[in-house]
């Protein structure tokens, strides 16, 4: 649809923009939408071939959860949640690991079907050519061929396209992650709203999580289901309460070591086995984040790993937000993975802040 640029009454008055509606393309459980309709923006339906993220979809963004394997959906199914007069935005998150830094490390391997994801993406793109697109994913994403010829179709078709690295934390998300962002318009130059904290003032793991109810070893709260721990095995209950916030492994006696610390490959992968810092931001939340022994996942003082509230504080997702169904089981790994896969909710935020901005600009003219 074209903005039509204000008169010169018009300008002394309120800014309006048009209804921006859109569809999320594996969407899991809501990061990327619940930040989006934050912002302003209808989000009406998020697609995703893992049926158990429904609940937590549905429940908390009002949208339709269609479970769908990409490489089998079409623009006219996602065409039938815009409306003509509305600004049409299509957005996603092709799952990230074979594009991650850690995939690289498996030589040879490009998990599958998943490097063609970004394929169906530009797909879709071209059979709904929708108004705005966004795109978030991981940083190394951008030296990859696959991404390069996704930009050309994007800018062959009309769009204007512009993408940078982004340092969670300068967006108010209390985790170091780093993720690339894509913007693409229509209607012209559309760029990421600057950074909202400094880092004299980033979100801290102190004021995320602080205020949540103390926790022993293997202790569960009376309060809320997702606000539990893992029990620690004697030795690594021993080992954690020899670490120290932000210290390695090497802070402990050499009594506790693995056996993989004492070999020189060992020595490299310091922050496993360590706590995390309560005056800074986390460090990225994976999706194993409640087991002590695969990263900085120690809590900064309680002798225990994250809970899965916790971790979804740290990505930037309400206290509220509903992942489970009182009435099922909470299931770690599931619910885990889809919190480690969820786009930060204030990255969403700032994205969809951003596309409000670009066109309040050009509906002034």
């Amino acid at each position: 649809m074209k903005i039509k640029p204000t008169t010169q009454k018009q300008q002394n008055k309120k800014i309006t923009i048009p209804t921006v509606s859109g569809v999320d393309l594996f969407c899991g459980v809501g990061g990327l939408t619940h930040g989006l309709k934050k912002s302003g923006i209808t989000i009406r339906a998020g697609i995703d071939l893992d049926t158990s993220c429904k609940y937590a979809y549905e429940t908390n963004n009002n949208a339709k959860f269609i479970c769908a394997n990409i490489t089998e959906v079409t623009g006219q199914q996602i065409i039938e949640y815009w409306k003509d007069d509305e600004v049409k935005l299509l957005v996603g998150c092709a799952p990230c690991q074979p594009f991650s830094s850690h995939a690289n490390k498996l030589k040879g391997s490009k998990q599958g079907d998943k490097w063609n994801l970004l394929n169906e993406f530009s797909r879709l793109i071209k059979e709904t050519t929708p108004d705005i697109i966004s795109m978030e994913n991981v940083p190394n994403l951008s030296n990859k061929q696959i991404f390069k010829d996704f930009v050309f179709q994007l800018e062959n078709n009309g769009y204007r396209v512009n993408y940078k690295n982004v340092y969670c934390p300068d967006y108010g998300i209390p985790q170091k992650r780093r993720r690339l962002v894509l913007l693409a318009s229509r209607f012209g130059i559309i760029d990421l709203i600057p950074p909202t904290h400094k880092k004299n003032n980033y979100k801290t793991v102190r004021e995320a999580i602080g205020h949540l109810e103390p926790l022993g070893n293997g202790e569960r709260s009376k309060s809320d289901v997702l606000h539990f721990t893992t029990k620690l095995t004697a030795i690594n209950l021993k080992r954690i309460k020899s670490s120290l916030p932000n210290g390695t492994w090497e802070d402990w006696d050499k009594s506790l070591w693995l056996d993989c610390h004492k070999k020189e490959t060992g020595k490299t992968y310091k922050a496993v086995y360590g706590r995390m810092s309560w005056d800074e931001p986390a460090p990225t939340i994976t999706t194993q984040f409640y087991n002590y022994g695969t990263g900085r996942f120690g809590h900064p003082e309680q002798d225990r790993a994250l809970t899965i509230r916790e971790a979804s504080i740290l990505q930037s997702f309400p206290a509220k937000y509903k992942f489970v169904d009182k009435n099922n089981d909470v299931l770690l790994t599931q619910t885990g993975t889809h919190i480690g896969n969820a786009v930060p909710v204030n990255l969403g935020l700032a994205i969809g802040k951003s596309i409000i901005k670009h066109l309040k600009g050009k509906n002034n003219g």
